[in-house]
């Protein structure tokens, strides 16, 4: 799947708040790709790296997947075409809500 372009609708913008947890804050978009049932039963989750101002919807290429240790569902890392960063640069964009987790960047 690395490598595939996806469309993920963002259903917490950057800036926003998360909707029951009004302690976390997304400094980056986050959303979900419709149709695509992720192992909790949901649809699967993804950040969106490389917009740099609040957006609905955004089609972009799968760059890394955060696998997590004690978690049942992975998040997709997905970035505008021909933009890549390191594993370190995308924790450092996640740990907002990757510290809560034992996780790992996947390229």
């Amino acid at each position: 799947m690395i490598g595939n372009i996806v469309k993920v609708v963002v259903d917490r913008p950057l800036g926003s708040c998360h909707p029951k947890h009004k302690d976390i804050y997304y400094p980056i978009n986050y959303g979900y790709i419709e149709g695509i049932i992720a192992p909790d039963g949901e649809e699967q989750d993804a950040y969106v790296l490389g917009v740099n101002e609040p957006v609905e919807e955004f089609v972009g290429r799968i760059i890394a997947i955060i696998h997590r240790f004690d978690d049942v569902e992975e998040k997709w890392v997905v970035a505008p075409e021909n933009v890549s960063f390191t594993k370190e640069e995308i924790m450092e964009q996640v740990k907002f809500q990757e510290k809560n987790f034992k996780s790992e960047v996947r390229m």
